[in-house]
C-alpha cells in the first residue's frame, strides 16, 4: 500500500471516529464504556496508520539518499588544468573508505597506512566522511530535534552570546540630557557530552559482505545514536548529557499547569503565551498518548482542534500549528515554540572502534561507535511548556 493510500485511509478513519464520537455523546457529553471502547480502537487504528505513513516516508527518503551515485562520471580525459575536478583527500579519499571496509572485514589484521591519518588517541579510527555524513543523515532523519534545532560543528568549547537587557528609549525634553541605558549579555557554553553505542558482528558477516555491511552498520549506529540524542534533547538534565526542552532547570518555561483534564482553551493558553515573534516557526512537541486526548477536543466553533495531514511530508496540525510526536516526550506535558532556539553541538566527527579479544571466543567481533554531542535551549522564552494532570511519563 503506498503512503497516499494510507493517508487516504487514515482520513477516512478519521472522519468515521469523528462521525462515531459526534453521534454517540450521551445528555452528559461523555461515551458509555462500550463506545469509549469502541471509540479508542478506532483512535488507535488512526495512530498505527500515522506511524505507518511515518515509517514509510522515512524509508523512502533514506532509499533516495542511498541510491545517489557516489560520484560523478568521467566526462574528460584525466589532466592537470584548473578546470579538474579536485582530488579526495585524508578521510574523504577512496582510499580512506577501502581501507576502513578492508579493516573490518579482516578484524584489523590488515591495517593500510591510509588508515593512520584517522587514529585517535585511544586506538579508535574516525569515519571515513562519506560515511560521517550519511550517519548524520540518518540522525536527522530518525531524531525529530535534529531536524527542528540549530546544528553547530564546534572544535572546542562553544560560546552563545545572550542579550541579557536590552537598551530602553526614553522621552526628553528639548535640550535636555541624555539618559544611558546598559545593555549587559550573557553566555552560554555547549560542552561535549559522550554518546556511545556497541554492537556484535559475525566473522562469517565481516567475511561474506553480501548485503552491505557498511549500510547496516550506518543503519544501526545511526538509529540508536538518534534515538538516545532524542531522548537527551527532550529530557535530559545536563549532566553528563544534554539539557532537554522538558528539563525543569535549563529548559523552556512553564506557561501553566493543569490540575484537570485539558480542554481546547488550554491550547489556545499555550498558543498566547508564546510570544508573537516566536509564533511563526512555532509547532508542538508532544507524546503520541497525549495527542490522542487533543483529537477528541473541539474548539468553541465545534470544529476538532486536530488536522490530519493529506500531504506527503506535511505534519499533522494542532489550532493550524505543525504537531511532532516523539516515545520520548513525557506524557503529562506539551511543548509549543520555536525549537531553533535548540542548539545541538556536535563536537569534531564520529569514531568507530574495533573490540579485538571481547567476544572472540563467540566468533563475534564487537563495534563501538563515539560522538561527543551537546544540547541547550539557549532561549527559554521560545518555548513554552504546558503540564498536564498526572504524572506519568513516556
Amino acid at each position: 500500500m503506498t503512503i497516499l493510500e494510507l493517508r487516504e485511509k487514515r482520513n477516512t478513519a478519521w472522519n468515521a471516529a469523528k462521525a462515531f464520537l459526534d453521534s454517540h455523546r450521551t445528555e452528559k457529553g461523555t461515551l458509555t464504556a462500550e463506545d469509549d471502547a469502541t471509540y479508542s480502537r478506532m483512535e488507535q487504528e488512526i495512530a498505527d496508520l500515522g506511524k505507518e505513513i511515518a515509517r514509510l516516508e522515512r524509508q523512502e527518503a533514506l532509499e533516495a539518499e542511498l541510491n545517489k551515485p557516489v560520484n560523478k562520471p568521467l566526462t574528460s580525459k584525466p589532466g592537470n588544468s584548473a578546470t579538474d575536478k579536485p582530488v579526495k583527500t585524508g578521510r574523504a579519499s577512496d582510499e580512506y573508505k577501502n581501507g576502513m571496509l578492508q579493516a573490518l572485514r579482516t578484524n584489523f589484521r590488515q591495517v593500510s597506512n591510509i588508515l593512520q591519518e584517522g587514529v585517535d588517541a585511544d586506538g579508535g579510527y574516525l569515519v571515513p566522511e562519506e560515511y560521517d555524513s550519511r550517519l548524520i543523515d540518518v540522525l536527522t532523519e530518525e531524531n525529530i530535534m535534529r531536524s527542528l534545532g540549530h546544528t553547530i560543528t564546534t572544535s572546542g568549547d562553544h560560546k552563545i552570546n545572550i542579550a541579557a537587557t536590552k537598551p530602553a528609549a526614553a522621552w526628553i525634553e528639548e535640550g535636555g540630557a541624555l539618559q544611558f541605558s546598559d545593555a549587559t549579555f550573557s553566555q552560554i557554553l555547549l560542552d561535549a557530552h559522550k554518546l556511545h553505542v556497541a554492537i556484535k558482528v559475525t566473522e562469517e558477516l565481516l567475511y561474506d559482505n553480501a548485503f552491505g555491511l557498511e549500510n547496516y552498520i550506518i543503519d544501526q549506529f545511526g538509529k540508536a545514536l538518534a534515538n538516545a540524542e532524542e531522548d537527551a534533547f527532550l529530557n535530559g538534565d545536563g549532566s553528563g548529557k544534554p539539557t532537554g526542552l522538558f528539563a525543569a532547570t535549563g529548559g523552556g518555561t512553564v506557561a501553566g499547569t493543569l490540575s484537570a483534564a485539558i480542554k481546547s482553551d488550554d491550547m489556545l493558553d499555550l498558543v498566547y503565551a508564546l510570544k508573537r515573534p516566536y509564533r511563526k516557526n512555532a509547532s508542538f512537541i508532544m507524546n503520541d498518548k497525549t495527542l490522542a486526548q487533543l483529537r477528541k477536543l473541539k474548539d468553541n466553533n465545534g470544529a476538532y482542534i486536530w488536522q490530519p495531514s493529506y500531504q506527503t511530508g506535511e505534519p499533522d496540525k494542532v489550532l493550524g500549528y505543525a504537531v511532532h510526536t516523539s516515545a520520548y516526550a513525557p506524557e503529562n506535558a506539551i511543548a509549543f515554540g520555536d525549537y531553533s532556539y535548540y542548539n545541538i553541538g556536535d563536537r569534531g566527527t564520529r569514531s568507530f572502534k574495533q573490540l579485538t579479544e571481547l567476544f572472540a571466543g563467540n566468533g563475534m567481533i564487537g563495534y563501538v561507535a563515539k560522538e561527543r554531542v551537546d544540547g541547550k535551549l539557549i532561549l527559554p522564552e521560545a518555548v513554552q511548556i504546558l503540564k498536564l494532570s498526572g504524572s506519568s511519563k513516556g
